[in-house]
């Protein structure tokens, strides 16, 4: 039996902590990965995970041979991808962090793009809301948006600057008028976006910048149900100009506060220091780049321009 296979799939248990799963990241069976398992246990001699009804850990051995392990498939990895570069052949699997609108609006798209130029690359994009452990995630590279980024063990390269805009819906403003200044922020229903902004403050750019402490009815980390119960009237958000770009140009969001945007976000692409970036990878973060030379129009407009 392939020992490097049975390597990567151990590999991918250990990191998913369950044969079941590990069985639907790999799209094998569950007695596949069994079989795998136990011929890399068989070669080494030793009980490489204690087994229970519900989860699998590592042992002593098993956890000397992960770290080790994925040392060597990394430089697996490299040895392939430099010669597959050297016919011009990258090929692989490539697994991308992205907060989810971003991905649904912008980074799908660009990864058909990319995967129509590199045919022989598939991309897996994950759920990542900057949270994520790339190496314990064995993400390739993750899209963070954020106006700053607080975990300086990741290498980051910015791509762009994201606007982001005040929005309330016309019943909202209707009923509940509109606020003229951002410290009226205070006596409105305002959505929260509990990742970006933990302490409920809205910060705004200009001279001088401001804060303002804000509350409300809704909170999340998931910035397409706070657009929604905007939508809906329930309040006011703060959204990156991407995500309501067209509800705006729809009249279905209003944008508020002319003249005081909120901060500005970062779109930076992030991988690990402790990887030897495969070629397939190097491409797509190339791609990437490339894509940022040319700003989106939502990446160049004002949050009130529309």
């Amino acid at each position: 039996m392939d020992r490097l296979r049975c390597l990567q799939i151990f590999s991918e248990v250990a990191r998913c902590g369950s044969f079941v799963r590990a069985a639907t990241q790999l799209s094998l069976s569950k007695a596949t990965i069994t079989k795998h398992v136990a011929a890399l246990e068989a070669t080494m001699g030793a009980q490489l995970l204690k087994r229970s009804s519900k989860q699998v850990a590592l042992t002593e051995a098993g956890a000397r041979v992960l770290e080790s392990g994925r040392d060597l498939l990394e430089r697996y990895d490299a040895i392939e991808a430099e010669v597959r570069d050297a016919v011009h052949l990258p090929r692989g699997a490539i697994r991308v962090g992205t907060p989810p609108s971003f991905g649904a609006c912008h980074l799908v798209g660009l990864v058909a793009e990319f995967t129509r130029r590199y045919p022989d690359i598939a991309v897996t994009l994950v759920y990542d809301d900057g949270r994520s452990d790339l190496v314990g995630e064995a993400l390739d590279l993750s899209i963070r948006i954020a106006p700053s980024l607080q975990d300086a063990s990741y290498v980051a390269q910015s791509l762009m600057k994201s606007a982001q805009v005040v929005v309330a819906a016309p019943s909202y403003l209707r009923r509940y008028g509109r606020p003229a200044v951002p410290t009226d922020l205070a006596r409105h229903n305002c959505l929260v976006h509990t990742v970006k902004s933990e302490a409920s403050v809205w910060r705004f750019q200009g001279d001088p910048p401001c804060e303002v402490r804000v509350r409300g009815s809704v909170r999340s980390n998931f910035g397409d149900a706070l657009k929604q119960a905007a939508l809906l009237g329930e309040g006011i958000s703060v959204h990156p100009y991407y995500m309501v770009s067209e509800e705006l140009k729809a009249g279905l969001l209003e944008a508020l506060l002319p003249g005081k945007e909120p901060e500005a976000m970062d779109i930076n692409v992030v991988f690990s220091t402790r990887r030897n970036m495969p070629i397939r990878v190097r491409r797509l973060l190339e791609f990437l780049k490339e894509w940022a030379r040319h700003p989106p129009e939502w990446a160049r407009a004002s949050g009130h321009a529309a």
